[in-house]
């Protein structure tokens, strides 16, 4: 079977630290944080207190007051995402409503709304549980209401695998396109996980960071670092087949030209510690990509400031390039900025690939002040710096062993 060029045609976000994807580049190019003291609820009983928090964004602009009492947070990111990237692509009715889908990430899904309405359980009993309850809280909602909104008649799917689901969500939505199946999708990931129970479970599993201090929280490859910090929103990518796209001059942002997908099957929630599973993500979307020596290389790492996540994925990232090209590329965490969204987190890192691919700028690891000599790889401390690169790529790496790796190059 031939396999179809695969490109992408719009980008929408809703993120910490924008609410428009140019907002979020624009702020990641200058090195500016969304992480902050957490303002949804009283942090007094928590040993973790920041969060980079969605500011600003207002769900009625994109969502009717009915749509929006029956919607969980995670899914209105997720419709605003859909919305500004579809309408940003133009492919809205250039396109089969059966061969236009949907696949669409989370981690967690409604987990805001599990929260409330088992409180309603236990003080009020069960006749007071929301009928809506359910759909407000299934993980596959944010997808089903991004199609009934853009009659997408193809398939409609969520890729549910931890922090690798925006990540994996792109990578199955292009092989989609490639292999026939679709002429256009809307992908990308979203999350809502700001609220007490998903907090307390990451604080106590000694996953977050305990820090108070914005600019010593979220420290990725630094000796310092001590956990992730905890992050919401949503971004959202059109994903075409190149010969529509390039038919209706359609704005093109570059080429999903690689993927891998692969799972480490050792641990629940550590990687293993010889970074098989994700060397071989990187190597896999690496060979898809055609990737030669002659390539200048960008890794957009997963990057989120625990203490085994960046020493393992130091070694992946020279596994999968070798030690020689891995000195020379470029390799940031956005998570410095953006803290770690979850399930969200792979689609707003794909946007910052694609940006960076466009404009020849690398967004930086910002409060990188103390390099871990195990992770002596260029980490593009504090500032962005300006390279015309010609590949990029995007790691995510999710609890139950689950790596991800996309590959971008300019078309």
């Amino acid at each position: 079977m031939e396999k179809r060029r695969v490109v992408v045609t719009g980008i929408g976000a809703v993120t910490p630290v924008g609410n428009t994807a140019q907002e979020t580049w624009e702020s990641l190019r200058a090195g500016k944080s969304g992480i902050a003291p957490i303002t949804f609820f009283d942090t007094e009983k928590f040993k973790a207190k920041l969060a980079a928090e969605v500011k600003g964004f207002e769900p009625k602009d994109y969502l009717e007051v009915n749509d929006l009492l029956r919607t969980d947070r995670y899914a209105q990111f997720a419709v605003a995402a859909a919305q500004q990237a579809v309408e940003e692509s133009g492919v809205e009715g250039t396109v089969a409503p059966e061969r236009f889908a949907v696949l669409f990430g989370t981690g967690i899904g409604g987990i805001g709304t599990f929260e409330k309405e088992h409180e309603k359980l236990l003080e009020k009993g069960p006749r007071r549980v929301s009928p809506l309850f359910v759909p407000m809280m299934i993980s596959n909602m944010a997808a089903g209401m991004i199609a009934l909104r853009h009659d997408c008649r193809g398939a409609a799917m969520p890729a549910v695998t931890a922090c690798a689901s925006g990540s994996n969500a792109i990578g199955e939505a292009m092989r989609m396109i490639r292999h026939g199946y679709a002429d256009a999708v809307i992908t990308g990931g979203t999350e809502a996980a700001v609220c007490p129970s998903a907090i307390a479970g990451f604080v106590n599993m000694q996953a977050l960071s305990t820090a108070e201090n914005p600019e010593e929280a979220s420290l990725p490859f630094d000796r310092r670092r001590g956990g992730f910090v905890i992050g919401e929103g949503a971004a959202a990518l059109v994903l075409e087949e190149y010969e529509h796209a390039k038919a209706r001059g359609a704005k093109i942002y570059g080429e999903v030209c690689g993927y891998g997908s692969t799972c480490d099957a050792y641990h629940i929630t550590a990687p293993h510690p010889e970074a098989r599973g994700g060397a071989q993500a990187m190597k896999d979307a690496m060979d898809e990509a055609g990737y030669t020596d002659q390539d200048v290389v960008y890794v957009n790492a997963h990057g989120t400031g625990t203490p085994m996540n960046d020493v393992i994925e130091t070694v992946a990232i020279k596994k999968a390039l070798g030690a020689e090209a891995a000195a020379k590329a470029y390799v940031s965490s956005t998570k410095s900025m953006t803290g770690h969204m979850l399930g969200a987190a792979g689609a707003v890192e794909a946007l910052a690939c694609l940006f960076a691919l466009q404009e020849g700028i690398i967004p930086p690891t910002i409060n990188l002040k103390e390099q871990d000599e195990a992770c002596d790889l260029n980490c593009v401390p504090q500032t962005a710096v300006q390279a015309e690169i010609t590949l990029a790529l995007s790691n995510s790496l999710g609890f139950g062993g689950h790596n991800a790796c996309l590959a971008f190059r300019k078309v």
